[in-house]
């Protein structure tokens, strides 16, 4: 099953350091981030779930809720943690899915359906594709899925832009420019007519007869 912006991200049960979770019901009527790694005790991974402990509180604020995932039991993580702690600087209070069986790699089609049944003696290039970021909304689809390769760390500020800009755009008939940023210009969508422009966007400028900027609206 190959998964698309827009698909309903899928459902499941899991452990976790938090213990057990039905995922849907986790994310309740929030915006959820999840973010998969390939194998506990790896260097850029530690890095990187150390950047999310340390961003927690700004997805809170925009009401979402963060959720790592990696290929290894859940004993495993909360040992993990400790040294993401040591290197981040920051405990890490969200919750980590345990997938030693790799159900859930397999379900949102991160390792093919062949890939075996268990973590156990797999290397983390074996798991290379575990590395993902899938934000999904309160509706439980996906509004964006990111791939990257295990030698570069992710960047995290960038998914709280584009949480920003999703839920701005959610709100508003508007899109958001290149390197978009709070409080830049945004742009007006085809939606709205130039009438309604003058009404919704006093003084907005058309750059092109298809390109229209304004003021971010509050």
């Amino acid at each position: 099953m190959s998964l698309r912006i827009n698909d309903t991200a899928p459902d499941f049960t899991a452990e976790t350091t938090q213990g057990p979770i039905h995922f849907h019901e986790w994310i309740g009527d929030n915006w959820a981030v999840l973010f998969s790694h390939p194998k506990d005790f790896t260097p850029v991974c530690t890095t990187e779930l150390g950047a999310v402990a340390s961003l927690e509180s700004e997805f809170a604020k925009r009401g979402a809720k963060v959720i790592g995932l990696s290929v290894d039991p859940v004993d495993s993580h909360s040992k993990w943690a400790q040294d993401i702690e040591d290197v981040g600087g920051h405990p890490v209070n969200y919750p980590m899915i345990g997938d030693p069986d790799l159900k859930i790699a397999k379900l949102y089609d991160m390792l093919a359906a062949d890939a075996g049944d268990t973590s156990e003696g797999r290397t983390p290039a074996l798991n290379a594709p575990v590395r993902t970021v899938f934000v999904i909304g309160p509706d439980k689809k996906i509004k964006l899925h990111l791939a990257y390769p295990m030698t570069t760390g992710r960047n995290f500020d960038e998914i709280l832009r584009v949480l920003d800009s999703m839920q701005l755009t959610a709100k508003h008939k508007v899109a958001t420019p290149a390197n978009w940023k709070q409080g830049d210009d945004i742009i007006i969508t085809a939606a709205v007519s130039n009438d309604e422009a003058d009404k919704s966007f006093p003084g907005y400028k058309t750059v092109k007869p298809y390109l229209r900027t304004a003021a971010q609206p509050q």
